[in-house]
């Protein structure tokens, strides 16, 4: 008797039902389906899908020539233009892995990466120069430099032999591509700082981006052909994904190197933009803008903010502007978003400041996220739904990272018992939104960055002066959180906040640096372990310090 399942009898996986997921496919397709539709606008420059799938194919074939190839890091020390949009489809269509670097960390941090991840290639913006020319100092291996040389920006110095547009002439003119053999190959790595001060490279893959990409487009009920406004760095988690989003929705990419109120409000009116991405402290820069910035805008814009929990008053003031926002949550782990505020229909029946109550909430799971929970972080039980008892949110499926690269224990751990550990605690309510209530690896979110309490309490203690630091999280109108430094000094020393704040100055990058200081005695328990809890309830009476 045949005991096979007659469903797996010559019906076997091949070249005609199966391709791998890539998000290069989206972009083939938008080549093909839409070749003259507007893809990127930069200043005065105007790119269609057609002409965008051919620089990231010349940018392919052109690194490949150099040599590199599967599994090579191709590091971009990139602002929003056109040059890091094209990264993310030319690195991966040779199978090259694309590491976006935050433009905000200091030298030694970018060193650091750079080594770490073996870079091979660096391409670096010149308005970052300064940066990578004394991070290239540190590094054990230096990688191979290309300039990116913005015509719209020409401060700082170019310190490759070649730049962008001459790398991108040495290509291929026949090279084509959009598949690849393995979706579980790494497309991306970024690094996030998480609890130490050596920041931990997330591999992304090929499948989660394909998937993240179009989870998003959901998330947003996104139509076709929107326009979207880079206020997101895209070297946050690949920008959420969203260069691979707009591929699969034929979007034009409205640049924007830097984040101000003027220009957004600029580019929202001039460009007729529906949608864009932001930390909390975006949104707050938008609400806070003088009035006459605010005007003339006759159009639906819907906004998506993640990062440090947006407060309610910043939802409601974003809706009494008339933007739509949606809130979602993520780590770099999770290809940034993976829980999304879904409203409810009822929702609408209610006033708008009630209605950010509930939008304030981290929310359910994403579309193509498959599992979510909050619950006990020892044993792996779900809490109870009553919007009190706390749990650690924990995710599992597609949308969680390949793990971290060369790290095989805190891979293994982040892992433990088949779910992702998010460190995030939090309760449940009963209709099934979580909402973060606390971090339980004191992890600070500033503006969208996180920092490491650990890292900047490292730096505190090896001042000779300072015997004991701690440092929290406080809640700030503008950043979402901000950095509060608890500090004890050694008996006999004195040391004021200018000169505490000078010191981190040399010591961190700038949006690390505390911006509230406490000199004194530091709250512990009876076995001498520092009682955060006391410290963060005292820094939210802590004035910011202003150096004058």
């Amino acid at each position: 008797m045949n005991t096979q399942n007659i469903y797996e009898q010559s019906l076997d996986m091949n070249a005609a039902n199966f391709a791998p997921l890539t998000p290069l496919s989206f972009l083939e397709r938008a080549a093909r389906v839409y070749p003259d539709r507007l893809s990127i606008i930069h200043e005065d420059t105007k790119y269609t899908w057609g002409e965008t799938y051919k620089r990231c194919c010349l940018l392919a074939s052109s690194l490949q020539k150099m040599g590199i190839g599967v599994g090579d890091t191709v590091s971009f020390m990139g602002a929003n233009t056109p040059e890091t949009f094209e990264a993310h489809f030319g690195v991966p269509m040779i199978g090259a892995v694309l590491n976006a670097l935050n433009v905000r960390l200091d030298a030694k941090a970018i060193a650091f990466i750079l080594d770490h991840a073996e870079t091979k290639v660096l391409f670096t913006d010149r308005e970052y120069s300064s940066t990578i020319k004394a991070a290239l100092e540190l590094v054990v291996n230096k990688p191979m430099v290309i300039d990116i040389d913005d015509p719209y920006y020409q401060e700082g110095e170019l310190l490759g032999e070649q730049n962008y547009e001459q790398v991108l002439a040495n290509g291929d003119d026949d090279y084509s591509c959009f598949q690849i053999a393995d979706e579980w190959q790494a497309i991306s790595l970024n690094y996030t700082s998480g609890t130490t001060g050596d920041p931990k490279g997330v591999v992304f893959h090929h499948r989660g981006a394909y998937l993240n990409a179009v989870s998003n487009v959901l998330c947003w009920d996104m139509v076709s052909h929107p326009i979207y406004l880079w206020t997101l760095p895209m070297f946050h988690c690949n920008g959420w994904c969203w260069p691979w989003s707009l591929a699969t929705v034929t979007g034009t990419s409205v640049c924007l190197r830097h984040v101000r109120d003027s220009v957004i409000f600029e580019a929202i009116k001039k460009h007729k933009v529906s949608h864009f991405c932001g930390a909390p402290v975006v949104l707050n820069t938008l609400i806070n803008a003088a009035d006459e910035l605010k005007q003339g805008i006759d159009h639906k814009i819907s906004a998506m903010t993640a990062g440090a929990a947006p407060p309610a008053a910043v939802i409601a003031g974003m809706e009494n502007l008339g933007f739509s926002v949606t809130h979602v949550y993520g780590l770099t782990e999770t290809y940034g978003p993976c829980v999304v505020c879904a409203p409810q229909e009822e929702w609408a029946d209610i006033s708008i400041d009630d209605r950010a109550e509930l939008l304030a909430r981290q929310g359910v799971r994403a579309p193509l996220q498959d599992e979510l929970m909050v619950a006990d972080p020892e044993t792996l039980e779900p809490v109870p739904r009553d919007g009190k008892t706390m749990g650690e949110i924990f995710m599992r499926g597609n949308l969680v990272m390949k793990g971290y690269l060369k790290n095989p224990k805190t891979t293994e751990a982040s892992f433990a018992g088949g779910w992702f550990h998010t460190g995030d605690l939090a309760v449940w309510h009963e209709d099934g939104y979580t909402q973060i209530k606390d971090r339980s690896k004191d992890i600070i979110i500033s503006g969208g960055e996180n920092i490491s309490s650990l890292e900047v309490e490292s730096v505190l203690f090896k001042h000779p002066k300072i015997l004991e630091a701690a440092v929290v999280a406080s809640t700030d109108e503008k950043w979402g959180e901000v950095p509060c430094a608890f500090v004890c000094l050694k008996s006999g020393q004195e040391m004021s906040k200018q000169e505490l704040i000078a010191y981190c100055r040399e010591e961190l990058a700038g949006f690390k640096i505390p911006k509230k200081v406490v000199f004194g005695p530091i709250d512990k328990t009876s076995t001498g372990k520092v009682q955060k809890y006391l410290l963060r309830a005292k820094a939210e009476e802590v004035e910011l310090f202003v150096n004058k």
